[in-house]
């Protein structure tokens, strides 16, 4: 055994040594519980990331863990590798964008593998091999025979930058999620997958999911924004039409006093005759800051009282959600509120509180429950009351009907790019939309393109791919040139993983044994995109009776960012860390400007490379450091000295098994044998017992696992443990039994979060086989208990209480029980204290000031 510890020999030796023998691969076996854990896959982008890294490494010990605990385990990784960056590097760079993607998976690949994470690669997928995306193109061709994909034209959300449309859920306060342009609206012929038919069980089945962080259900709760309300028509005073508006306010309905519609409404431009003014409206659109307007000189009647209410066209009206027409009450609605103060219009108050009357004039919009006033003969009904006596009114005598709204609207998979699947649709001038037959699938996306980012698919130029024959007729016809939103590639990638690369992409059984995944783990920037459509899919493959349940995810585990804070010298901008020293650019010396801790990102250059690190301290040092720092669910803020620390960690415990690596290997002992030994009181701190210690140790770090994941407390078990034996010397070979037994079993916990170092002083120690097919350690209750040791406190030199605590507490912690203590806090109170001396595992002496 090397007296120091050669983190890169012994991490390059076990990678090998796995993959060799071939560790990490599963297949279904029904005599075992299954464990399916899964960490949303990346776009091979060309590195891996400190996200990435902490993402993986909390997959990775999770899937180590479960599989000592006796699970079949599946833990794939693949490829999320369609898309615009591929394409727009291709552009400036040249190069295709399938020989960009596949060289940058190969080199993320070999970074993955240098993380030591275990997964079965036989499983992987590339989103953008024909052999996966031919699948897509299958769902999308089921999908268009149920109707659920379907051709319109729509004003849609167009990025001038990336120059393709965008979903709803891709757009962020009006600006495009990827790149931040400024979003605007385009009239094309697109093809949706109708989400909204799954629109009330994707709703309700939030409640099934009780392993899911409640933020991720309100946001998907709120996005697809069920609402129960009235649809009613306003007549256009001289047109042969009427404004049909959905409210889940019909008590207010008599205080109307002007109606907006959104300037891509089917009305709009009829209503309106200044075209440029409309178009200003419709670049305003999904301007969250900005209420404008334009009068069209049209007027609405009220079907309630007759009363004639200006049309309005405004930019804060949006085509997709309800019909694209509201009634503006502006006394109890303060954007409505603010649109009439501006503009001048009236405001009509049609509830007041319950107490009293509002103001005149009214300051701001009162939006509370109230009774009804100015309302006919509704006047006097509670708003509650009302809302029912309204709707009930207005279907009786056939204004409208009750109704139910959601703010959820159909997924436009449609994208003007290249890198993308094709859909499989073809059109002829005389049978009209022709869906590709399944035995022609996949088709292929053809290599020979010119890349512009014109905003034109490319593939319209391909005319071996764009004229083709009809499959009914035999004629001439064309191909759809727009290529599917890459978020369908990660709808359902995670059902392919259960299948090997040469078997059908949907077997059933296999499907049966692995699905649902039980642990999945990812940003919660995905909260209403890849979750929402994967539920969606989930529930489409359900119906197609190739899945035999409802949801894809027992559990999400949304972790933290990583955060830095950054530098900036006014001479040369942002820096990487390595470009300062001593609070100094190296570049021209003069001081550093040291920004607030935020996540990492390459435009502001508080990133580390994942590379660098690993060349420097090792890929477990690196493992154990991100999993220590937070947990998993919060974000971690990267530290040098949190580095250094989980590296001296690590060494201290290769240092360790170098101490007594003589003895070691020649000793061995199974469970029953230590409990029998168990009765020696060995010593190292007072009085402890190192059968107690294991057992307590075994126990925390399980339940620190088995509760929400708590990485962070179980590594600190560890260090625990490592530094109440670290100067322990057994002596007869009872002791040194009952030692080995302690190291083994701390080796086992040790090697999720480490496993490179795990495996090596496993085998230095005489054991045999991979420590991962070992099994997770038992503890057992009684000598599980913490240990009570009498703490002795001292108020300058002179004892003033005796206190009972757990051996084994930090300094930090038996300080804090020491100054708490009534005794202790009568002798020091109003004094100052100069300095706490803690004595490990004896004392606390406090020193005060008189």
């Amino acid at each position: 055994m090397n007296q120091n510890y050669d983190f890169k020999s012994v991490e390059a030796k076990w990678q090998n040594e796995w993959l060799k023998n071939r560790v990490f691969e599963v297949n279904e076996d029904t005599s075992k519980k299954k464990f399916y854990c899964l960490e949303m896959f990346p776009y091979p982008s060309g590195r891996i990331h400190m996200g990435h890294v902490r993402n993986y490494a909390i997959g990775d010990v999770i899937a180590r863990y479960k599989r000592m605990k006796g699970f079949s385990v599946l833990h794939p990784m693949g490829w999320d590798a369609f898309g615009l960056p591929a394409e727009n590097a291709a552009i400036k760079h040249g190069v295709h964008p399938a020989k960009w993607t596949y060289e940058n998976i190969d080199h993320m690949k070999s970074q993955l593998i240098k993380l030591g994470l275990s997964y079965d690669w036989r499983r992987e997928v590339t989103t953008c091999s024909p052999e996966y995306y031919r699948w897509n193109q299958w769902i999308f061709l089921k999908l268009y025979e149920k109707g659920l994909a379907y051709r319109k034209s729509s004003f849609v959300n167009w990025c001038p930058s990336c120059a393709t449309v965008l979903a709803n859920e891709q757009v962020i306060d009006g600006a495009c999620w990827r790149c931040e342009s400024q979003v605007e609206q385009k009239e094309l012929e697109q093809w949706f997958l109708r989400i909204t038919a799954y629109a009330e069980e994707l709703l309700k089945d939030c409640d099934r999911l009780t392993g899911w962080p409640e933020k991720v259900l309100t946001m998907q709760r709120n996005w697809i924004g069920k609402s129960e309300g009235v649809e009613v028509d306003f007549p256009i005073d001289g047109m042969n039409e009427a404004l049909r508006i959905f409210t889940t306010r019909p008590d207010t309905i008599f205080g109307v006093t002007f109606m907006c519609i959104s300037p891509e409404h089917p009305l709009a431009e009829r209503l309106c005759e200044d075209r440029e003014a409309l178009k200003r409206i419709r670049k305003l659109q999904r301007e969250p800051e900005i209420k404008e307007g334009i009068f069209t000189g049209k007027y609405a009647i009220n079907p309630l009282n007759g009363e004639k209410v200006p049309i309005w066209i405004a930019n804060f009206v949006l085509i997709e959600y309800g019909t694209g027409a509201i009634m503006s009450v502006p006394a109890h609605d303060q954007r409505d509120f603010e649109f009439a103060v501006r503009y001048g219009l009236p405001i009509k108050v049609v509830i007041k509180p319950f107490e009293k009357d509002l103001p005149v004039p009214i300051k701001e919009a009162y939006e509370e429950e109230g009774v009804m006033v100015n309302s006919g003969a509704f006047s006097g009904l509670t708003s509650r009351e009302g809302k029912k006596a309204v709707a009930d009114y207005i279907e009786e005598k056939g204004l409208g009907k009750k109704t139910v709204n959601y703010r959820l609207r159909d997924w436009g998979i449609s994208r003007q790019r290249y890198w993308g699947t094709p859909i499989p649709i073809i059109y002829c001038n005389h049978c009209g939309i022709v869906p590709v037959p399944e035995k022609d699938l996949p088709v292929i996306l053809p290599e020979n393109v010119s890349l512009t980012g014109k905003g034109e698919s490319p593939l319209k130029y391909v005319d071996e791919f764009y004229r083709t024959k009809c499959p009914l007729c035999g004629g001439d016809a064309r191909r759809e040139t727009d290529t599917m939103d890459t978020f369908v590639d990660s709808s359902w990638y995670f059902v392919r993983y259960c299948s090997l690369h040469d078997e059908e992409a949907f077997h059933r059984e296999k499907i049966k044994y692995w699905m649902p995944v039980d642990q999945y783990i990812g940003g919660i920037e995905h909260a209403v995109l890849h979750l929402l459509y994967a539920r969606f899919f989930t529930k489409v493959l359900r119906d197609l009776g190739i899945l035999p349940f409802d949801e894809p995810f027992e559990r999400l585990l949304t972790q933290g960012m990583v955060c830095m804070e950054s530098y900036r010298c006014l001479e040369h901008d942002w820096l990487f860390p390595k470009e300062v020293k001593d609070g100094r650019c190296i570049h021209c010396g003069k001081p550093v400007q040291t920004g607030r801790v935020e996540k990492m990102s390459k435009s502001k250059k508080n990133i580390v490379d994942p590379d660098e690190m690993i060349e420097t301290y090792g890929t477990d040092t690196v493992r154990v450091f991100t999993l220590f720092a937070a947990p998993p669910e919060k974000d971690l803020e990267w530290s040098s000295q949190g580095v250094e620390g989980a590296h001296r960690f690590l060494k201290r415990v290769y240092a360790l098994f170098y101490k007594h690596h003589g003895w070691l290997k020649n000793t061995s002992i199974d469970d029953s044998e230590a409990r029998s030994l168990g009765v020696l009181s060995i010593g190292m701190t007072g009085e402890s017992n190192i059968l107690s210690l294991i057992h307590r140790t075994i126990k925390r770090v399980t339940l620190d696992i088995e509760k929400e994941y708590q990485f962070n407390t179980a590594i600190a078990r560890l260090m625990e443990f490592v530094n109440e034996v670290y100067s322990y010397e057994p002596k007869t070979d009872e002791e040194r039994k009952l030692f080995k037994f302690a190291l083994k079993n701390f080796l086992l916990l040790l090697s999720p979060f480490a496993p490179h170092i795990a495996e090596e002083l496993w085998h230095e120690i005489g054991e045999q086989g991979f420590i991962l097919n070992e099994p997770w350690p038992s503890y057992d209750e009684e000598l599980a208990k913490e240990q009570m040791i009498e703490l002795v406190v001292q108020i300058n030199g002179k004892v003033r209480s005796k206190i009972m605590i757990p051996q084994g507490l930090s300094d930090e912690d038996v300080v804090k029980i020491a100054l708490d203590d009534e005794k202790v806090k009568q002798w020091i109170d109003g004094k100052e204290i100069l300095k706490v001396i803690p004595v490990k595992g004896k004392l606390v002496n406090i020193v005060v000031k008189g």
